[in-house]
């Protein structure tokens, strides 16, 4: 780190000396040495720029940059002969040709940089193909939600979280609201993105790109996961289903955690704590470590007890799953049974002596 910084402050200070002894632009010493200084400090800043950005965008904007060049040579002979008689004219046009192409040719590169498949021209690039970055938006209520972070903890989402900067400023205006409720959510979701960002073995880049004409979020994480065939990562049924319709892959971290769920059959045993009173006459509720509630049919007066239930059902829906299930008392007929005759055998052992003692009195 610190010899690149040596490398960086070398590289200014030689560019300042050069244009300090050369004077270029028929300029004064002191005014080049200035000059020098800041061509320095640009170049610096472009280097510092361009490493945040990836290969494929660098190969685009050059070679943009130059198709946009070439085109405006060719151009420029045109132009050169129709204005043969007006020489300001004609430098002048070709002066905009030349800097409109080159800036259009490395603004387009720039943008559809991602789309190129560097696999295609083998040498160095032939690797690019087996190591395919995959690229994952994250919209606001996944973040909000926090469960994003423990699963990325356990890598089981591989490539480059991308987060847009539109999505930065909705949870920024989240976590500045007036209501206590949505200003704390807010605040969660921008500690969870610093939970993301400090994970050493994950890539979080932020990306500027925004879509004015578009005012939704949700349409915006559309259009920006279309323009770079990426997935959207979200917890949002109503995107979840908006996007299927325009084609673009999602993840849904709901889905994912109802897939985790243990898997129940009717007819199956479980055992439950009876935490509360049902809705329905007789009945009692639970609910299993990851959250499923478990109704259960004649458990009113079992609240606040662990027993042994037998599964009749499993209902799954947009929200979750329910798990219905059956408390038998017959079922601990035996423990009863056992007492009953505990106690007969009590009865017994009890009035043995008094048998005895009856013919005695009588005679």
């Amino acid at each position: 780190m610190y010899d690149l910084l040596i490398v960086r402050a070398v590289f200014i200070l030689l560019l300042s000396l050069s244009a300090f002894f050369l004077s270029p632009f028929h300029l004064s010493q002191p005014a080049s040495a200035v000059f020098g200084f800041g061509l320095g400090v640009v170049g610096v800043a472009l280097e510092m720029r361009a490493k945040q950005i990836s290969f494929k965008r660098l190969i685009g904007a050059a070679v943009g940059s130059l198709l946009g060049i070439l085109g405006a040579f060719l151009v420029s002979l045109v132009i050169q002969r129709a204005f043969a008689d007006q020489a300001p004219t004609a430098s002048f046009l070709q002066m905009a040709t030349l800097l409109g192409m080159a800036y259009g040719g490395l603004a387009i590169g720039w943008t559809k940089g991602e789309m190129l498949n560097l696999a295609a021209f083998g040498g160095v690039f032939g690797s690019e193909g087996n190591s395919k970055t995959t690229f994952k938006i994250l919209d606001t209520s996944v973040i909000i939600d926090g469960r994003i972070a423990d699963i990325v903890e356990t890598r089981f989402l591989d490539g480059v979280m991308v987060i847009p900067q539109f999505v930065l400023r909705e949870l920024q205006q989240v976590a500045d609201s007036a209501d206590s409720l949505k200003r704390n959510r807010g605040r969660r979701g921008l500690d969870i993105l610093q939970k993301i960002q400090k994970n050493p073995e994950l890539q979080v880049r932020i990306v500027e790109d925004d879509f004015p004409n578009v005012k939704e979020v949700d349409l915006k994480l559309i259009e920006l996961a279309k323009l770079y065939s990426c997935t959207i990562v979200t917890n949002d049924f109503n995107l979840n289903k908006v996007a299927q319709l325009h084609g673009v892959d999602v993840l849904n971290i709901n889905e994912l955690a109802n897939a985790l769920k243990p898997v129940v059959l009717p007819g199956e045993g479980m055992r439950v704590f009876i935490l509360k009173e049902g809705k329905e006459y007789n009945q009692g509720v639970a609910y299993l470590d990851d959250g499923t509630m478990v109704v259960v049919d004649n458990a009113r007066k079992q609240i606040s007890k662990t027993i042994d239930i037998v599964v009749t059902s499993v209902l799954q829906t947009t929200a979750g799953k329910m798990i219905f299930g059956r408390y038998d008392e017959r079922g601990h007929a035996p423990e009863k049974i056992t007492e009953k005759i505990t106690e007969k055998i009590n009865e017994k052992i009890s009035e043995k002596p008094r048998e005895r003692e009856m013919p005695a009195g009588a005679a």
